[in-house]
């Protein structure tokens, strides 16, 4: 991963490749930000009239590279827009200084060093610049050939054979400040968990079945001090586990159920959380059509965030229990597969009428949720990718929250907005219940098709022991950028609700949270 360090060196006398500044979209023109002073100093004061002349406009995202002025030891300057210009008094917007860092990061791609002079008015500011540069940085490379270097080791690259900026300076940073520091290594700590899932779900699925998962859980568990435990196919079929089983019955990889468990001898509260671990997605015997099937490797990214969350929690040190549950299975069609019409009685007893094997994400969810409901923590969070109707509702970018509790709902939304991810409140209509009733079983897996998302809400309701507060966060639309990369998001996997999960977690150990 890019090294970080904190420096109050003057941006002239650094060396490296290159110096990153932020350009605001002004009322007349782009405007240089706070940060860049020395900088346009060295221009005479006239660099935002040379990025205009350049095209520049400060947009969010733009990049414009330029030749650095005499006497710098750095060769080129890297202006990357800040969006609209804040009013006086106000400062840039967190989301703004991560997403133009990522931008920056990105197009630096095969330099050593880089030092970015970044509007940095307190701590936070560095936090978030920071994890700007770490997730821009990253990319996944594994599978390549041209990411091998000259001894024929496998390296990571962006994508086209240049390796990840090596090292990122944060100019204006104060390295012997703990509340600098600090907020550094938070940064670098939740960003590389949240790297790590995207590794996990960009991840062939030929190379990561439930098996395969497990392992990977457990040792990130033994490195960093965190209790699992993995259920196998015999442990699930003992324990009852009936949706679990029943979605992973058709596979020659068998399920998995793993639970992972942080304990702080000063935690006040406990959380759980649950994530959907669809190692791949064929549909089952509803199987899905081509053009919709490509990209289901991408269904475990759930699982990828409790987990990396979890790990997270542990590195930071936060004073909250948390307990991470991995539901792993492999969706696939074959003569031992659940068929549409079959019955599976679930981990909690209630019987499931399976009517689209596609449906499968909730009913490993309720197996894992009744199962996290039995230590009655004070509030569980699930996170799938669980339906395509999210998608429509929202869009490719932004993921919808249900909750049992509207205090709660709202607490987990402003807990994503703060951190960055775009989220949306999402109700729970009680009408829709009705379409879910079975003539023979407790329940059925589908109900009416307006409203899908909504629907597969409720039947995980279905699931959460009597009195616990619940949301769950139906990430299907932002879990996998299809398009191109964009501020610190890559093409792939995202890592979404990693950073709305650790906030939620940090409010919780603060006993702040609603």
């Amino acid at each position: 991963m890019t090294a970080l360090t904190l420096s109050t060196a003057a941006a002239p006398g650094l060396r490296a490749d290159a110096i990153v500044i932020g350009v605001a979209k002004g009322a007349g023109g782009p405007s240089v930000a706070p940060g860049a002073e020395a900088v346009d100093k060295a221009y005479d004061g006239r660099l935002a009239g040379v990025l205009e002349t350049l095209g520049a406009s400060g947009a969010e995202g733009e990049v414009t590279k330029l030749p650095a002025p005499a006497g710098f030891k750095a060769p080129v300057v890297v202006a990357v827009g800040l969006g609209a210009e804040p009013e006086k008094e106000a400062g840039f917007d967190p989301e703004s200084l991560r997403r133009a860092a990522g931008a920056a990061a990105r197009a630096l791609a095969g330099a050593k060093k880089a030092a970015f002079a970044l509007p940095l008015a307190e701590a936070a500011d560095a936090g978030v610049v920071a994890e700007g540069v770490l997730l821009g940085a990253y990319s996944f490379d594994a599978y390549k050939e041209s990411a091998k270097d000259a001894k024929g080791a496998r390296a990571k690259g962006n994508g086209n054979g240049k390796a990840p900026l090596a090292e990122a300076v944060l100019l204006g940073g104060k390295p012997r400040d703990k509340v600098y520091k600090a907020a550094v290594e938070r940064a670098a700590a939740v960003a590389e968990e949240l790297n790590r899932a995207r590794d996990l779900v960009n991840t062939p699925p030929n190379d990561l079945n439930p098996e395969a998962f497990a392992a990977v859980a457990q040792a990130a568990a033994k490195e960093h001090g965190i209790k699992v435990q993995v259920l196998d196919e015999k442990a699930l079929v003992k324990g009852g586990y009936g949706g679990i089983l029943g979605v992973g019955a058709g596979s020659a990889s068998g399920p998995r159920l793993v639970k992972l468990s942080y304990t702080s001898p000063k935690a006040k509260k406990s959380l759980a959380f649950v994530g959907k671990g669809i190692t791949y997605d064929s549909g089952g015997i509803s199987l899905k059509p081509a053009g919709h099937n490509e990209t289901m490797k991408c269904d475990m990214a759930g699982a990828a965030a409790v987990f990396a969350a979890v790990v997270a929690a542990a590195r930071l040190g936060l004073e909250v229990n948390v307990t991470g549950w991995l539901a792993l299975a492999e969706n696939m069609p074959s003569g031992s597969a659940t068929r549409p019409g079959d019955v599976l009685r679930m981990y909690s007893g209630k019987t499931v009428e399976v009517l689209n094997t596609d449906a499968e994400g909730r009913l490993v969810l309720a197996d894992a949720l009744w199962a996290a409901s039995q230590e009655k923590p004070d509030a569980i969070i699930d996170v799938a990718t669980l339906t395509g109707a999210m998608m429509l509702a929202l869009g490719s970018r932004t993921y919808g929250i249900m909750a049992n509790d509207d205090a709660f709902r709202s607490a987990v939304h402003e807990a994503a907005e703060e951190s960055g991810e775009p989220a949306w409140p999402m109700p729970l209509p009680e009408h829709l219940r009705k379409g879910m009733d079975s003539p023979t079983a407790d329940i059925a897996n589908m109900g009416e098709r307006m409203g899908g998302g909504l629907v597969a809400g409720l039947f995980l309701r279905e699931f959460v022991g009597e009195g616990i507060t619940w949301a769950h966060l139906d990430i299907a639309g932002p879990a996998f950028n299809e398009g191109g990369p964009f501020g610190y998001t890559p093409k792939g996997g995202t890592g979404t609700a990693v950073r709305t999960l650790v906030r939620v977690a940090e409010l919780a150990a603060a006993g702040e949270l609603g």
